[in-house]
Parts: structure tokens; sequence; C-alpha cells
């Protein structure tokens, strides 16, 4: 058992709340019952499995442990002091992991025509925003995330709270906005983009079968050279005194207008 903070595995542990340490190493930080529990259904590959005895009461948080260490697993048991020491929450439940990220290639994704629908998103700068749309993605279906430029990091300690495990159901995608532009031009799917300039309302427009909804950053949108590859450009009608949405809310407004226009062409295709 790890009793020292300055154990360097500990030192390591805790330099992943750092983006360029998360970047340098290729792995990430998780901690709870259920995110951890999240990551290993989801067939996540665990660098390290992490818990204190002190602390861990749950019996399915013990299965966890007993079953990953009988797949040859590596369990690492740290004292209440460790754990504290890497613990992000107030009432940590002793169990944690370091996950190796994953992430595909652009090059490597093809949209099928089946209705499946991935979101882009340019430049986002708040990890909870990011971590929130990824939760609503995955409750909608969709099948993953390109992030453009100059994106914040999925994760993020922030994001992945936000997410509430479903970072490890949805597919992320890191490019540029011109490897993006190309990716779509070859394999001509259609983008469909957001402004509040735009005249198509995006609850009348009707979304094709297999698209990318691209939405813009918290603080500017879409620029004119995003805009100039869009197929569509919706707005979300606003009638009060605020002048914006926040973007994790405007993003899922979009998905379940699609979502739901989707579940209705499977109903009618149904019942004929």
């Amino acid at each position: 058992m790890i009793t020292s903070l300055s154990n360097p595995t500990i030192k390591h542990i805790r330099k992943l709340r750092e983006r360029k340490e998360r970047q340098q190493s290729g792995l990430f930080f998780i901690e709870g019952l259920r995110i951890v529990g999240e990551a290993i259904s989801s067939n996540w590959r665990i660098e390290t499995l992490i818990y204190c005895p002190a602390l861990l009461t749950s019996l399915f948080g013990m299965q966890i442990i007993e079953k990953f260490a009988e797949k040859g697993g590596k369990i690492l048991p740290v004292s209440e002091e460790v754990f504290q020491s890497i613990s992000s929450k107030d009432g940590p439940q002793g169990i944690a992991a370091v996950v190796y990220q994953q992430w595909l290639e652009l090059e490597n994704v093809v949209p099928k025509n089946d209705g499946e629908i991935w979101v882009a998103l340019d430049s986002v700068a708040d990890p909870g925003n990011l971590g929130t749309i990824l939760r609503t993605n995955d409750a909608a279906d969709i099948r993953g995330v390109i992030l453009l430029d100059n994106c914040t990091d999925p994760y993020d300690p922030a994001s992945l709270r936000a997410s509430m495990g479903a970072v490890f159901n949805q597919v992320l995608v890191k490019t540029t906005f011109q490897q993006f532009a190309a990716w779509k031009k070859f394999h001509a799917i259609p983008v469909i983009g957001t402004s509040d300039k735009a005249r198509t309302d995006y609850h009348f427009y009707r979304y094709p079968n297999r698209m990318v909804l691209m939405m813009g950053s918290e603080r500017h949108g879409l620029q004119e050279r995003h805009l100039a590859i869009c197929d569509e450009i919706v707005a979300i009608p606003m009638r009060g005194v605020s002048d914006s949405l926040n973007l994790a809310v405007a993003t899922a407004l979009c998905v379940y207008e699609i979502f739901n226009q989707q579940r209705e062409s499977r109903s009618r295709k149904e019942t004929e």
C-alpha cells in the first residue's frame, strides 16, 4: 500500500489534472463508483485501478476491484491521506482509475447512411459545456464529436464530471477546420450550421438522414469560413431580452430536434 504523498506514481496521477500532462501521457484520471464502472463496462483500457480500503465500503466497488485483478489488471492500494490528495471530491468513494485516452482519426470516420449523426464543435472553451454536450449526445444517440481547432479537452476533470460517464460512449475526433472542410467535401456529408442571423427556423428544417451538426464557440459562434461550407444554416428563435443561449443548451435543442425527426420517420416507416 502506498502511504507517501511524494510517491512518484501518486505525483504523476496528481499531474494529470493538467492538460499538458494529459496530452503528453495520453492518460486521464477518473474517480467515483459510477464513472469507473462505466469505463470498465465500456471496455476502455485502464492503466491503473486505485482504491483506498479505508474509504471503499461499496460491495459494487469491491467487485470491480476483484474482477479487474482477476484479469491481471494493475491494482494500486493507497492510504486515506494519499487518496484524498488525488481526489477532487468532498466525500471520495475510495475508487479511481488512470485510463488511456481514445481518439479516432478524422480520415477513419465515414458516417453511414442510416441516421448516423455527428456534432462538430469549433473552439469550445468551457469544459463543462463540452461534457454536457457529450452527455446530451449520448442520450440522443449521436455517434460522436469532432473537435475543431482550439477546443477544450474532453478529458478535463470538469468535462468528465459534466459528461457523467457519457465520454465513454462517444467517439472523439480532433482535427483542424481545414481538414474537416476537405473531409466534408470528399465524403459529400451534409453539414448544418447554426447562426442567430439565419432565416431558417431550426424546428421547421428537415434534417438529412446522415449529417454533421456544427456549433460555434461560446463567444463568437460560427465564423464566416465555417458558415461558407454549410449546406444549411438554422436559427433558434428567441423572443425575450437575452440575445444568446448557452452553447450546451443550444446544442441540446438542435440535437433533440434531429432525434425527434428521425424517431418520427422511423415510426412512419414501421406503420406503412
